[in-house]
């Protein structure tokens, strides 16, 4: 069977391959079609075998949220460079990720990765991309959230390159369209601001206690006397929790008042109970994903 440009083109369309690595491909399987295929596929897994170890730092942020804003869910996927994140076949490889994340559910990155969405192995598309593309592409978190008597609301950066998700409890009919507007403000402090809990009963105790020794350390080194040093270490805990709580910062819409104080406004008005319930902040930068 002849090689033609016809026949060059169905694989092209066929795998998404480069049009010389498709002519090459077709030249190795003697023509063979589905032979083609597997050495094109072959050679996908060789490239992502030899990019396993580089460093995937560039990417995007992707959300969806239900009609309802009853679900929100948000994924990152990675790739070496800007370049490559603002491809159509990346761009696309990641929209696809995220619905197969929406229609799944998977628990973890490595049962989606396990699972097949239209008739497609999410494993064998992200080979493949690596192939076509050249460069270390991962699929690196996602997070699937439900709100059963409030709201989900999602923010994304300019250059999706940071995302977050908030959760707002006990939102009431009347003041849901407020709130879903008041929900984005907080969303994009979140983005700004980098807060590591909503409140400070969210902060774990053994961190808090490493903080009093730091405080209480760098006190005494400063010559402070002893029996004031667990009075020192109390005021800076109260920046801590300033700095690193979302309820405690000050509201980046009115540095007045702090997010709690916006929130505690908003309830008054609309005679509720609302609540910050979690959040979750994806950026490309973060170390500890």
């Amino acid at each position: 069977m002849a090689i033609t440009a016809q026949l060059v083109k169905q694989l092209r369309d066929k795998t998404g391959a480069g049009m010389m690595d498709c002519k090459k491909a077709l030249i190795e399987a003697d023509a063979d079609f589905e032979k083609a295929i597997e050495i094109l596929r072959k050679k996908g897994a060789s490239v992502a075998a030899k990019r396993a170890e580089r460093t995937a730092s560039e990417g995007i942020v992707l959300t969806k949220m239900s009609d309802d804003s009853s679900k929100g869910i948000m994924v990152e996927v990675n790739c070496e460079t800007d370049f490559v994140a603002k491809s159509d076949d990346f761009v696309n490889f990641a929209n696809f990720v995220l619905e197969a994340v929406i229609a799944n559910e998977p628990k973890d990155v490595e049962s989606l990765l396990a699972l097949s969405h239209d008739n497609k192995s999410v494993q064998e598309e992200l080979t493949n991309i690596i192939g076509k593309i050249g460069e270390k592409i991962e699929i690196s978190r996602f997070t699937i959230n439900t709100a059963d008597d409030g709201i989900l609301v999602d923010y994304i950066h300019h250059g999706s390159k940071l995302g977050v998700l908030i959760r707002v409890d006990n939102v009431t009919s009347d003041g849901k369209d407020e709130m879903h507007s008041f929900a984005k403000d907080i969303a994009m402090q979140v983005a700004a601001m980098k807060p590591s809990y909503v409140t400070r009963e969210d902060v774990p105790e053994e961190t808090l206690s490493k903080e009093k020794e730091i405080y209480k350390e760098v006190a005494k080194k400063e010559g402070k006397p002893e029996h004031i040093l667990d009075k020192i270490a109390e005021g800076k805990l109260n920046k801590f929790f300033q700095e690193n709580c979302l309820i405690e910062q000050a509201s980046i819409k009115d540095n007045s008042k702090s997010v709690g104080e916006m929130l505690k406004d908003f309830n008054q008005k609309f005679s509720s109970e609302s609540k910050i319930k979690l959040f979750h902040r994806f950026h490309l930068s973060d170390e500890n994903k």
